[in-house]
């Protein structure tokens, strides 16, 4: 039953974001209360996620150096990057910029690690990718973000940084040391991890539509569209880069994967802890989309190497 219930919330998690969406904008009495324990339901998740971990994905940096330094660079400039150019192409207003700007400077969030899995990448180097963004992340964002945006709004570094180790470092790595020292207790708990993420994530989404819903519907579209550019030319950029310097078919899609899918939910909090409700609406909306985009890409990847499996074997047949 248990099992059940979790492939379900982790099967359907776009349909409960939509779903919570809605009910943000209709009913946005019950959710704005809520909205203080969003920062705990996040450390909660990295908690999950650094139970997650073995020294066997430690050791997996080092057999990949190059790679994961590749890909930590990838992220860390091509989503900023592409942030910066879409909110001046559309011209945004700040309230909502820095929205875009919070999900361009995130690291990638736990969804690609399955992505990954489900389209035959490599997920040793998806999962090695995701820890060290992740690590990087409390020192490595609030500078991007400054960088980008600090000349229109008002950033406190030090306090974002502070802010970041405390809803991410410190849980990410409490768990690892859990999982070290009780892998036992932890095996019986991590199953449900997944599920908690999406619950997690679709309450965050309820939150922060609930604080701007008038917002939302006003420049819904307009942010729908950023949000599917910034997603897909993340991906494709990450693609072609990881292709132009030589990896294989399988580190070349994990590597699209981790640079087009950000840790949104992260980006949702630090708008709602340091900026405004609005800011967290292209977080929201991110965390709906990348999902769908991610599932296409991977069942395109799947399709691609069926084709393949089948021309190979007709071409033995032809042999024989």
């Amino acid at each position: 039953m248990i099992d059940k219930i979790i492939r379900i919330c982790t099967r359907y998690m776009a349909v409960g974001v939509i779903l919570a969406g809605i009910f943000g904008i209709f009913f946005p009495s019950v959710m704005k209360p809520l909205s203080p324990y969003i920062p705990i339901m996040l450390g909660i998740i990295m908690f999950g996620m650094g139970m997650s971990l073995t020294p066997g994905d430690f050791r997996n940096v080092f057999k990949q150096p190059k790679n994961v330094a590749l890909g930590s660079l990838l992220q860390f400039v091509i989503m900023p990057a592409l942030a910066a150019v879409l909110i001046q192409i559309f011209s945004l207003p700040p309230a909502i910029a820095i929205g875009v700007v919070l999900v361009g400077c995130c690291p990638g969030g736990t969804a690609s690690n399955v992505i990954s899995y489900i389209a035959h990448a490599d997920v040793a180097l998806s999962v090695s990718m995701t820890m060290v963004n992740t690590i990087l992340a409390p020192f490595v964002t609030p500078f991007l973000i400054w960088l980008i945006a600090g000349a229109w709004v008002d950033i406190s570094f030090t306090a974002m940084m502070i802010s970041i180790i405390k809803m991410v470092l410190l849980p990410l790595l409490a768990g690892v040391g859990f999982n070290y020292f009780f892998p036992r207790q932890v095996a019986k708990v991590t199953k449900v991890m997944p599920m908690l993420s999406a619950l997690v994530i679709i309450f965050t989404v309820g939150c922060v539509v609930s604080l701007s819903g008038r917002t939302i519907l006003d420049n819904g579209l307009i942010i729908l569209a950023v949000v599917i550019l910034h997603n897909l030319g993340g991906m494709a950029l990450g693609f072609f880069c990881a292709r132009k310097f030589g990896m294989t078919k399988a580190q070349i899609r994990a590597m699209a994967i981790e640079v087009g899918m950000q840790n949104s939910g992260l980006a949702s909090t630090l708008a709602l802890m340091y900026f405004t409700a609005a800011g967290g609406i292209a977080g929201a909306i991110f965390s709906v989309w990348h999902n769908v985009s991610g599932s296409l890409f991977a069942s395109w990847c799947v399709g691609r190497d069926e084709e393949e499996m089948e021309t190979k074997t007709a071409v033995q047949m032809q042999v024989k």
